[in-house]
């Protein structure tokens, strides 16, 4: 026996060793899913099948959401993210690229597109205050050289009011958000995606936006790194305590993607984005797995902080933990059906 399997004893060992450690109670069940044993194969590395999204081909059901740029690891961190959505077929949008308006001093924190390819999403980013004060100046013609410059598939408009309302630098909007993103569409021909930063949409500012011909929604929902409360980190005592509780509201994903689905449903042909991007609160494979098989419109997941934590190391860190999240992806379409 032990010629014919030379580890049987010692996995019989760890086996005994470890069966008391190993009890789950019913409670502590994964209640999302049935558990398919019958029906599949173990799958083999690299089995996810590949899917259209904003009119690329990705192999990977993962968006690399907005982070960084501009500080000093913010090269690094980019290009190590722009290795791992190449390696694996994930899209990417970068961190706020508003330095990059007036000057190309940071433009190689931000230019991935050589490490990326051509084949694979890539949007620049901007707040939606920079774009009115664009619209106010008549330079609204920088977003086009912006996309340009970076090689970009298009344009994500990051909606903050409560960022920018807690940031000791914030700045305010003289027009409502909706306004600012239907000029950008109205003037530009180029993709734009349009996402929050921490607190997500309510149901009339999603419904508002599905109704746009956007490439995409991104959730940025409730349950992740909440921009509103790090600004108010920032400032002073008083201002903390004064305004904590409002930059603790907000919506999670799983309560987004319900009434996405509902918007989908009761306005068919009117519903004109056909793409989301289910971000905020969402810490696995299997929280991803679970929502955007859940979702009506095509969907990825995306993640910032689980992505950061790996980028500012070595590409090998980041290289394994992106496996071991796809390899739990390939386990879970195997085996896994959302209840």
């Amino acid at each position: 026996m032990s010629q014919e399997d030379p580890t049987a004893e010692r996995r019989k060992h760890d086996h005994i060793a470890l069966a008391f450690k190993s009890r789950v109670e019913s409670g502590e069940l994964d209640a999302r899913f049935y558990y398919e044993p019958a029906l599949s194969a173990h799958p083999k590395e690299g089995s996810l099948p590949p899917f259209s999204f904003l009119g690329k081909t990705l192999r990977t059901p993962m968006w690399v959401s907005s982070m960084t740029g501009g500080t000093a690891l913010a090269r690094k961190i980019n290009r190590n993210l722009a290795q791992a959505c190449a390696e694996f077929g994930m899209g990417i949008g970068l961190g706020s690229c508003r330095q990059l308006l007036n000057s190309n001093e940071f433009l190689p924190d931000f230019d991935v597109r050589n490490i990326m390819g051509p084949d694979l999403p890539l949007y620049a980013n901007l707040g939606c205050a920079q774009i009115e004060q664009l619209l106010e100046n008549n330079s609204v013609e920088k977003l086009q050289e912006l996309i340009d410059k970076l090689h970009a598939d298009g344009l994500i408009i990051h909606v903050n009011p409560l960022q920018e309302a807690m940031q000791p630098e914030g700045d305010h909007f003289s027009r409502p958000p909706l306004e600012i993103v239907e000029e950008v569409l109205s003037r530009f021909e180029f993709p734009v995606i349009v996402k929050e930063v921490g607190q997500g949409f309510g149901p009339a500012s999603l419904r508002a936006l599905l109704k746009l011909p956007l490439a995409a929604v991104e959730f940025g929902a409730a349950g992740g790194t909440n921009f509103a409360l790090l600004e108010l980190l920032r400032s002073n005592e008083q201002y903390r305590n004064t305004f904590a509780g409002l930059a603790r509201v907000g919506h999670s994903a799983a309560e987004m993607l319900v009434w996405s689905n509902n918007v989908a449903a009761e306005t068919g042909s009117e519903c004109k984005t056909r793409h989301l991007i289910i971000s905020g609160g969402v810490s696995d494979y299997l929280d991803g797995y679970y929502l955007i098989k859940q979702s009506v419109l095509p969907a990825v997941y995306g993640q910032a902080s689980a992505f950061l934590r790996h980028a500012q190391d070595d590409y090998e860190s980041l290289r394994t933990f992106v496996r071991a999240q796809v390899r739990g992806l390939e386990l879970a379409n195997a085996f896994l059906a959302p209840r």
